[in-house]
């Protein structure tokens, strides 16, 4: 390949990164049919490597790629009347576009993309089809790359995708930026979508790798998308916020293979860009009254971004902001992570006594992480064959390589 053919290819695949969502936003408005305008936005993307070498890349990839897609899209309204002839698959509450309507104004398009969101993560959805619809429109992942990140084949998840596709259309899911009595339950519906990318990244549930980078990197743009359409939101901030502090510790979580703890990393190599614009979001998503559960999950993240060592970390801090979660957020999950929390800010007899008041909880019977927890305070209070016992349950319970190697050694060490 010649530079020139590089150069294409690289702004090619850049521009997919970033403009994918916006691309198939702008054509949905037109064909108001997922399939067809996800057919007309691949096609644009496929006659950008033929079309630039002679032309040269657009100063503005993502106009030239709407242009295209959308025309497309209007000849394919026009061959096949698709007006007149089917219910719209999609349908708008607000003045739809005609026919000569090719190309959107630069100022519209963050609404379409907007539209594109809402209508993927519509409550009328599961979180499953929620999710894999944002992962394959929103994100321009292919097929096969939204079944690897859910572990299943791609037949299967390609039927998944249609499924949900014609539950929008059976349904008559609206394709429009929710109006403001139902928006705060539906962008936190949304929000809670990212949020999930980013937990299944950012500790892979199965597999030899501990990190999905990019699952990591899907929540990342996600995030900073919503915050380019949702400037004002104050949990949209916090989302972004607890993924840039959360992932800006990626390079140092293992080492050789190996699981490595909070105390092991080597904290001169996180990365510090990430942490001051995570801090500067925490702030500004925490000056908000009362905080939500993002901005607090993010000023947690923060207190270990900020603690030069282990031995400096702020535990009854992280304490206090995890009583604050609870009260907004009540879930085991949370109640489990401030049980760690305050083992190690008090003691792990402290911890175990937490941990003990959650025993019931049928939430945490099959979750891996709270037999480990337990694990470790036994461990710590020499209560060896307790901790053995702890350790085969979390180990039962991990898909994970990298965390199973970890228990793993932590048995034999007992």
């Amino acid at each position: 390949m010649d530079v020139r053919a590089a150069q294409v290819a690289a702004a090619v695949a850049d521009a997919h990164r970033r403009e994918w969502a916006l691309v198939l936003a702008a054509t949905v408005r037109v064909v108001r049919d997922l399939d067809m305008a996800e057919e007309c936005a691949q096609d644009a993307f496929t006659q950008a490597p033929t079309a630039w070498p002679g032309t040269g890349i657009p100063r503005n990839p993502g106009a030239w790629l709407t242009t295209v897609a959308r025309r497309r899209a209007v000849d394919a309204v026009r061959r096949e009347q698709l007006w007149r002839r089917a219910v719209p698959l999609l349908v708008e509450a607000e003045h739809a576009p005609g026919l000569d309507d090719v190309v959107a104004a630069r100022e519209e398009l963050p609404d379409d993309r907007l539209r594109l969101v809402f209508t993927c993560c519509h409550p009328g959805l599961n979180r499953d089809a929620q999710v894999a619809l944002t992962l394959r429109l929103v994100c321009g992942l292919t097929t096969g790359e939204v079944a690897r990140a859910f572990l299943v084949s791609e037949p299967t998840m390609a039927a998944r995708l249609t499924r949900a596709k014609k539950k929008i259309a059976a349904a008559r899911i609206p394709y429009r930026v929710p109006p403001p009595e139902e928006r705060p339950e539906r962008v936190a519906a949304v929000l809670d979508v990212v949020h999930l990318v980013l937990t299944t990244g950012h500790t892979a549930p199965a597999g030899a790798d501990l990190v999905r980078a990019d699952l990591v990197e899907r929540a990342l743009d996600l995030a900073r998308m919503l915050r380019v359409l949702l400037p004002g939101d104050p949990d949209v901030a916090g989302l972004l916020a607890l993924v840039l502090l959360t992932d800006s510790r990626r390079a140092t979580r293992t080492g050789d293979g190996r699981l490595l703890l909070l105390e092991e990393q080597d904290r001169s190599r996180w990365d510090t860009t990430a942490i001051g614009e995570g801090i500067a979001l925490v702030r500004e998503a925490l000056a908000h009254r009362p905080p939500g559960r993002y901005a607090l999950q993010a000023a947690i993240a923060a207190v270990h971004a900020e603690s030069p060592t282990w031995e400096d970390t702020d535990w009854q801090e992280i304490v206090g902001l995890y009583d604050a979660l609870v009260q907004v957020w009540p879930s085991p999950v949370v109640a489990l992570n401030r049980a760690v929390a305050v083992g190690l800010a008090r003691g792990p007899r402290a911890g175990l006594a937490e941990l003990d008041a959650l025993r019931d909880e049928p939430t945490l019977a099959t979750y891996p992480y709270a037999a480990a927890a337990r694990a470790d305070f036994l461990r710590r209070l020499g209560r060896v064959a307790d901790a053995r016992l702890a350790y085969e349950e979390a180990l039962l319970l991990t898909t994970n390589a990298v965390e199973r190697a970890f228990l793993e050694r932590r048995l034999q060490g007992l």
